[in-house]
């Protein structure tokens, strides 16, 4: 069976809880997953909803969605989504296996913050060339 690049793509909704102290979670779940490698496009359609795609080979929902958990925003889990995001990681999980590709490769949720980490202007930078950090 052939497969295309375009089975890999994969398009999601993700619902955030309507209760937060953050009224635009989608916006800001949208500009975090903008620099995520293997994410194509995130786009907030109101403040509780946020539509993505993103390549399967590279980031799956689960990864998105535990990223999205640890910087703070609320995910919807009311019993329909829970049951839609466990059928979700359950073929992606599937899907990826057939392919190769083992669990926990590739793109992980500490991945996604050092690369935002590495990308933000802050003060915990080392000017100096590698080599001279390990002299001195």
């Amino acid at each position: 069976m052939d497969t295309s690049e375009q089975d890999f793509i994969k398009r999601r909704e993700i619902v955030f809880r309507s209760l937060h102290p953050n009224p635009d979670q989608a916006h800001t779940a949208a500009l975090f997953l903008v620099e995520v490698e293997g994410m194509i496009h995130a786009t907030a359609v109101s403040p509780i909803l946020l539509e993505v795609s993103y390549d399967l080979l590279q980031i799956t929902l689960k990864q998105i969605e535990d990223a999205l958990g640890e910087i703070g925003l609320h995910i919807d889990n009311s019993m329909m989504f829970r049951i839609r995001r466990a059928l979700y990681y359950y073929s992606e999980d599937t899907q990826r296996q057939n392919l190769g590709c083992e669990r926990g490769e590739n793109n992980c949720t500490r991945r996604v913050f050092a690369l935002r980490y590495r990308t933000l202007r802050h003060g915990c930078r080392d000017c100096r060339p590698e080599h001279w950090r390990r002299y001195l």
